[in-house]
């Protein structure tokens, strides 16, 4: 079956237009004669079938039917790019580990320990990307993951990493601190997690004599935990986030715990070994280290 796939120089040139909104930067930019783009863009719109460009009063402009080709087309064009890139950037002799994360691991706890690991693996190029949480792949693209406990990946090898607690904080500027502390939090305005809306009533049940207020579901609500510290450090409120996410925080006084208690979450986190890798020395190397480093994580108390 024949590809309706135009040249990429084709592309390129109306990409350039486009962005430019005239054929003369464009062709500066592609190192084009002014007739040669024009061609390009001819090419195009008689393979499409579809005028894309046309000519006005104050020059060139693209057509309705343009703009919406250009809006499809732009990001296809950087990821193709990127695609390109990464595959140049791979040397013969070196090795390389794509590792999928849940954000919030990645930012707070795995990322400031790949140093270690590089300096026991100096030859290694380590790709971390985002494992997303409520988005299945059949075919997940990573050689080794680290996600909640209860993630998919159908084939691979998982073992258990740590589990996961968590703490209340608040800004050093937040009302109500020395009730907070004594577990009165009948007048806190507590930040919501929307992916967990349940967290608090975890917490507040496993906090002996702690007072919550009336409702455990109401006030500001974050898609994301960085979003969420971000809005404890402004004083919008309390967060109850992973003890590790927050470390760096605790220990520098940015922000501080709003009660003592940690409680265990009932979530926790695995490593997966993609089915293709289980005779990988590097990712055997990475998820030994792993699990290694999330063994004294457990054993260690936080902040």
């Amino acid at each position: 079956m024949r590809r309706h796939i135009p040249s990429t120089r084709a592309l390129l040139t109306f990409d350039a237009v486009a962005r430019h909104h005239g054929v003369g930067k464009a062709a500066e930019e592609l190192c084009l004669t002014h007739s040669a783009v024009s061609q390009q863009l001819r090419l195009l719109e008689s393979q499409i079938g579809v005028r894309l460009v046309q000519r006005t009063a104050r020059g060139t402009e693209l057509t309705d039917a343009g703009r919406r080709y250009h809006g499809q087309i732009a990001g296809d064009l950087m990821r193709l790019q990127n695609h390109t890139l990464e595959a140049m950037a791979q040397r013969v002799d070196g090795l390389r580990l794509i590792v999928g994360a849940v954000p919030v691991l990645a930012e707070g706890w795995l990322t400031p320990l790949l140093p270690q690991f590089i300096a026991l693996n100096p030859g290694c190029s380590l790709h971390l990307q985002v494992f997303p949480t409520d988005l299945y792949m059949a075919d997940m693209p990573f050689d080794v993951g680290v996600q909640y406990d209860d993630a998919v990946w159908p084939g691979a090898d998982a073992r258990p990493l740590m589990g996961e607690f968590c703490v209340a904080v608040c800004s050093p500027r937040a009302k109500g601190r020395a009730a907070m502390a004594r577990g009165d939090f009948r007048a806190a305005p507590l930040l919501q997690l929307r992916t967990r809306m349940g967290a608090w009533e975890e917490w507040f049940a496993q906090t002996p004599h702690a007072q919550p207020p009336e409702s455990l579901v109401t006030g500001h609500r974050f898609d994301l935990f960085s979003s969420l510290v971000a809005a404890v450090r402004a004083d919008l409120g309390v967060g109850l986030v992973p003890a590790y996410y927050v470390e760096r925080e605790l220990r520098s006084g940015e922000l501080l715990l709003a009660c003592a208690h940690r409680a265990p979450s009932s979530r926790g986190y695995s490593v997966f070994m993609a089915p293709n890798r289980t005779a990988d020395p590097l990712a055997e190397a990475f998820v030994a280290w792993l699990c290694e480093a999330g063994a004294g994580a457990v054993s260690q108390p936080q902040a």
